[in-house]
């Protein structure tokens, strides 16, 4: 049985997770406190981060970005990154994006200092951090509604990890009620046609200990 280490509130592993239901590969979920330093999983990745994916055959991929290059290539269908060269750019410059620049001024600043903080003991949130975060927001929201009136995607006429990735870092924010969806029309549409999709259902149904989402978090309709 393929099995991913991961954490629920983590982006790149949800990712992770819809690739593998986008592709329809069955994966067990272990929970992995990385907070722990467990031994036997820094031998899986000495980084002591996850996500770390293990295939059949006992191969270990450690890191959401080669996890979902592994699985493009050895599971190729369906493809989530296109057929041509320029597409899968397109869709690889997306990906990282988000799961960069989307991570780093948004989701650090908001799922890390309100609830990693927490786990790791590393003290209260930085509220300087937290206003970071949410004022970064309103331009990667804008961004998404300006990809979305020029495509039917992110990256184009197909879905594709962009949208996996974006989405996800998205749904780790939005879990703790930081996404104004309100103020921003095509983002909301396009997330909430990504929520309808059935490999997106088990990442709506994640709960945190001692955090409840917002009533909206698991709506198909908002």
């Amino acid at each position: 049985m393929r099995q991913l280490y991961h954490l629920a509130i983590d982006p790149g592993c949800r990712a992770i997770r819809v690739l593998l239901a986008e592709k329809g590969l069955d994966c067990e979920l272990r929970t992995e406190k990385v907070w722990e330093r467990r031994e036997v999983f820094l031998h899986l990745n000495p980084a002591g981060q996850v996500p770390v994916f293990i295939d059949e055959d006992g191969t270990s991929v450690p890191g959401t970005a080669v996890i979902a290059e592994y699985l493009e290539e050895a599971y190729p269908e369906p493809s989530m990154l296109g057929t041509s060269p320029l597409d899968r750019a397109e869709v690889r410059r997306l990906s990282s994006w988000f799961a960069d620049k989307f991570h780093s001024e948004v989701t650090v600043n908001l799922v890390e200092e309100k609830i990693m903080k927490r786990f790791l003991g590393l003290g209260t949130p930085n509220s300087g951090a937290i206003r970071a975060g949410l004022a970064n927001i309103h331009y990667h929201l804008e961004y998404i509604g300006w990809l979305c009136d020029r495509r039917r995607w992110l990256a184009g006429d197909n879905f594709s990890r962009a949208d996996i990735v974006a989405a996800c870092e998205l749904s780790s924010v939005d879990y703790l009620g930081d996404v104004p969806w309100s103020q921003h029309s095509g983002a909301k549409d396009w997330y909430a046609r990504i929520k309808s999709r059935p490999s997106f259902r088990a990442i709506l149904s994640d709960h945190i200990s001692g955090a409840r989402p917002p009533k909206h978090y698991a709506d198909l309709d908002f």
